[in-house]
């Protein structure tokens, strides 16, 4: 929409808020999670659990009974966000343990104290993400979109697997996007090192989570262990605050946008819905199915981004 036929729209909007300005908000909150479930005795991560969707993820899963392990590079506001949210739920068991997806010794380290303090892990949700970052590296030298939002939590998933599996029935979330569509996955230069778009670079890495969700469920089957993708809408949250552009625009259409809690719905809904329990390799939207990209549904490069990944990470995942 050109800026003369969005004020247009708006003065609409205004003009008629008194039924228009409901309407536009339960549209714009989209789909809700409506499962019942509850998971008492559950052992939950969440990555990137202190702010946005992940804290509104697992603020519900507490409610739910879930013992909830909020996985963050910065402890004081992970530790901020889990005391809010046991005071509120009642639930004692929301414990924060840190883990910077930026650097694969935290990677190891947490899954290896994790794997010792915990016997059980029913439900993984990968939902840490950096949007829109000026091109930098992290620890082990990985172009940061990819390397966080991406090789990661690849890294984090074959580390926990095995618990998983041993749990089964169990879950793998990945909190991709619909910038998927506008990914692709330039082998020629992973890294980005040639040709750098801030913009580009988070739509290859979300196209990377639906692969990688693919290859992923294709190769757990028969394990009762599910991998699913999804979308959580456009969210006013501070993703964007790499972009001074995104960020003032997120703030003026902030009514156009989902909240934290509204945003969240549909990884509470891939991670606990009964209907899903056998559901796997799927990607999702408004808790319901959305189409993917052509990209995203290519066998082969799924094949290749795992070896690909395997290779950067220094692990053989068979």
């Amino acid at each position: 929409l050109s800026v003369a036929k969005m004020i247009g729209f708006l003065y609409f909007v205004i003009g008629r808020r008194d039924w228009c300005l409901p309407s536009c908000r339960r549209y714009v909150a989209g789909g809700r999670c409506k499962s019942t479930a509850r998971l008492e005795g559950k052992v939950v991560i969440i990555t990137g659990a202190n702010t946005g969707i992940g804290k509104e993820t697992a603020r519900d899963l507490a409610r739910r009974g879930a013992r909830v392990i909020i996985a963050c590079r910065d402890t004081a506001k992970a530790e901020a966000a889990a005391s809010e949210i046991r005071a509120e739920t009642g639930n004692q068991e929301v414990i924060v343990k840190k883990l910077d997806l930026a650097d694969t010794k935290s990677i190891r380290e947490f899954a290896e104290r994790f794997l010792a303090e915990e016997k059980e892990l029913h439900i993984l949700i990968n939902n840490a993400g950096v949007m829109l970052c000026p091109y930098s590296k992290t620890a082990d030298g990985f172009e940061m979109q990819l390397g966080v939002n991406h090789l990661g939590h690849f890294l984090l998933t074959f580390l926990l697997l095995e618990r998983l599996k041993q749990c089964a029935p169990a879950r793998i979330v990945n909190v991709s996007s619909l910038a998927h569509h506008g990914g692709w996955i330039r082998f020629h230069d992973l890294q980005g090192e040639k040709c750098y778009n801030r913009g580009l670079a988070y739509c290859h890495s979300k196209l990377a989570n639906v692969l990688f969700t693919r290859e992923l469920a294709r190769r757990l089957q028969g394990t009762k262990v599910t991998a699913n993708a999804l979308h959580p809408g456009s969210v006013y949250s501070d993703l964007v605050r790499h972009s001074f552009v995104m960020t003032w625009l997120w703030k003026i259409f902030s009514f156009f946008l989902k909240t934290p809690c509204e945003g969240a719905q549909t990884s509470i809904y891939c991670a606990v819905a009964e209907e899903l329990e056998s559901v796997t390799g799927q990607y999702f939207s408004d808790c319901q199915p959305a189409y993917v990209s052509p990209r995203g549904r290519d066998d082969e490069t799924a094949k290749k981004l795992w070896s690909v990944s395997c290779e950067l990470l220094g692990i053989q995942w068979d």
